[in-house]
């Protein structure tokens, strides 16, 4: 199937809120690409300046490229000690002009460069750089396309870490830790 392949670049971050009261934030960023989304990795740095350079690649149809408008890119903020995450801001970037001269030419690629960051009050803090490109007439599959499934990352808080270490504790415990008998010492 004939379609166009929409590259996005999520390379930084400067200057975005800082919703932790202790402890150095982790961000992570979901990009939504009309139906489908991904979520990037914890991001390196601090609040001033965060890193992520990952690069994401959304398949799309012509009909989706002809109804996409915009990408919304969600700043999150992984909690310590909570499942839930924060809401940092989040970033819309239009990319109508750029999937028509995309079509157009064939391919077309955008350095990154810095969107504005809006909160939750329309106000903005920050800037996040994003680079685009477009490949049209790509062969795309059919399959496998839609919402990514995000992965859980529940085996980072420190309550899961402390069980595991008490279940390889109490495993080696009960297999290594016991005493021989003397009719086991025979049949070694």
């Amino acid at each position: 199937m004939k379609g166009g392949i929409l590259e996005v670049f999520l390379e930084s971050a400067k200057g975005i809120r800082h919703t932790n009261l202790i402890g150095k934030p982790k961000y992570y960023v979901i990009v939504e690409c009309g139906i489908q989304q991904n979520k990037s990795k914890l991001s390196k740095g601090d609040h001033h300046k965060v890193f992520w350079n990952e690069k994401f690649n959304f398949e799309l149809s012509k009909s989706e490229c002809q109804k996409l408008t915009h990408l919304r890119l969600r700043i999150m903020d992984k909690e310590l000690f909570a499942n839930d995450t924060g809401f940092v801001g989040e970033a819309k970037i239009y990319v109508e002009e750029i999937l028509d001269e995309g079509n157009e030419k064939g391919v077309i690629e955008l350095t990154p460069k810095p969107y504005n960051v809006v909160l939750d009050d329309e106000t903005y803090k920050g800037d996040i750089r994003i680079g685009l490109k477009f490949i049209s007439n790509a062969i795309i599959k059919e399959e496998g396309r839609g919402i990514s499934a995000m992965e859980k990352s529940n085996d980072d808080t420190i309550w899961n870490k402390l069980m595991e270490i008490c279940k390889m504790s109490w495993w080696r415990f009960s297999i290594y830790g016991r005493k021989l008998n003397t009719s086991e010492y025979k049949r070694i």
